[in-house]
């Protein structure tokens, strides 16, 4: 009889210690975590068990080479209930189904024909952020937002979205509550007449409504972008009422994820840039250089490679995927470890983009290692800012070409500080974002 060997395991007395503190540094609690019992172990909190792997080997296994065997896990199936079953929350032949129709959007040439807009969107911002020169600090992340909101709503929905209101602090009301799901193990009912769940169904519904409004302006006319892919996709629905559950949740997942990994990355890269007045420097140098005085373009983005650098340097320390959640369908050997079915597991780009073996003093900022022309031998999988596997993030590529156009511009035309004594909190939600804000003040770059 084969011996089954397990993870390194947290004592039960400390499960609802674990629980406590999930609720209140889920980041903290996985580094500990991972510095504690190394790449397995078996995390007791509450009454569930989280098999945590921090291994690119064991990321591989689960995320790519098993992955038909893992589901997604705990966390994305609370915010199920905020997101409904669209592209990043459902699962086999209905994600097989969505991935086909959203697929095509996301090819090269009709990702390089949006760099016009994302480029015009940018000036639109340092021309908003320029107002802001010699007054208090602005808010960066809700500049952020308001950004990628824009750029999204150009490049896939062909539709401006700032004329429906204040669309992220819907999502931020609605992430909320699936967090709170997430932390309380779904042991509260959701008829609990708390503030929090108040503001998660006004929330809802008001995002609903942006859904209901888009479609109908958009009304009988194909196009293509996005949206008509949905629209036409969610007809063939033999049940209209199915159809229109669909189009929903896939318009609302669309909306939350299509603007806020990129946002949470600029609001980061800010923070980052401005401990860096080394990084500042050479980044103004490169836009100036590269860009001189005039929008950039597509052709821009192989010159700006020390860009480029910045922003994987930004997204290896704070992942805009910070959490990769799976549930296992059945009984399972990672790395060595036995899984078995039913058990939650959980991969953390966030602590893999840190582990000491495959990262030179990780905690550094240090773009320079991302440099092409600097040899290492990394595991492919020791840096997963967009997930892997079947799961990559389709947008990919329009994140990272929307994330150097922005930051390069940014840098060639300003200069952002921290307000004076600002301290800075990672805050993962379903992305990893800044929490409170990041106000800075504007200036012109020196």
């Amino acid at each position: 009889m084969t011996t089954r060997v397990h993870p390194p395991t947290s004592p039960w007395h400390l499960a609802m210690r674990m629980l406590v503190v999930m609720t209140q540094d889920r980041i903290g609690m996985m580094s500990s975590a991972a510095a504690e019992y190394g790449d397995a172990s078996r995390l007791r909190v509450g009454h569930k068990t989280l098999y945590f792997f921090n291994h690119p080997d064991y990321a591989k296994h689960v995320l790519a080479d098993n992955a038909a065997n893992y589901h997604k896990g705990i966390g994305l199936v609370h915010a199920r209930r905020a997101l409904g079953d669209g592209l990043l929350t459902s699962e086999g032949e209905l994600w097989r189904k969505q991935r086909k129709v959203i697929q095509p959007a996301f090819q090269s040439r009709r990702i390089a024909a949006q760099a016009g807009v994302i480029a015009v969107q940018a000036q639109q911002l340092v021309d908003r952020l320029k107002a802001y020169q010699g007054r208090g600090p602005v808010d960066v992340v809700r500049e952020m937002t308001g950004l990628t909101l824009g750029v999204l709503g150009q490049t896939l929905l062909d539709a401006d979205l700032g004329a429906y209101g204040d669309i992220g602090s819907h999502f931020s009301a609605v992430q909320d509550q699936a967090m709170f799901e997430l932390e309380t193990l779904s042991m509260v009912p959701t008829w609990v007449p708390l503030p929090r769940q108040r503001r998660f169904r006004r929330a809802r519904g008001a995002l609903e409504e942006i859904v209901r409004r888009l479609v109908a302006a958009r009304g009988d006319t194909d196009r293509d972008d996005v949206l008509s892919r949905l629209i036409i996709s969610t007809r063939a629905e033999p049940d209209p009422r199915v159809g229109r559950e669909r189009l929903r949740d896939e318009l609302v997942t669309l909306l939350l994820a299509g603007h806020e990994t990129t946002a949470s990355t600029l609001s980061w890269a800010l923070h980052l840039i401005d401990e860096n007045p080394l990084v500042r420097e050479k980044l103004h140098t490169e836009a100036v250089e590269v860009l001189g005085d005039r929008l950039p373009d597509f052709d821009d983005l192989g010159r700006l490679r020390y860009t480029a650098t910045v922003v994987d340097e930004v997204m290896r320390l704070f992942p805009p995927v910070w959490l990769l959640p799976r549930k296992a369908l059945a009984d399972d050997v990672v790395g060595g470890y036995h899984v078995p079915a039913g058990a939650d597991v959980v991969i953390s780009p966030f602590t893999m983009h840190r582990h000491p073996a495959f990262w030179t003093d990780p905690e550094r900022f240090d773009p320079e290692r991302f440099d092409p022309l600097t040899p290492t031998d990394r595991p492919r999988y020791a840096y997963i800012p967009f997930g892997a596997g079947p799961r990559f993030c389709v947008g990919n590529h329009l994140g990272l070409m929307e994330a150097t156009i922005v930051l390069a511009m940014l840098a060639r035309d300003l200069r952002l500080e921290k307000a004076s004594g600002y301290e800075v909190v990672p805050e993962p939600m379903l992305s990893l974002r800044i929490r409170g804000g990041l106000p800075m003040t504007v200036h012109k770059p020196r």
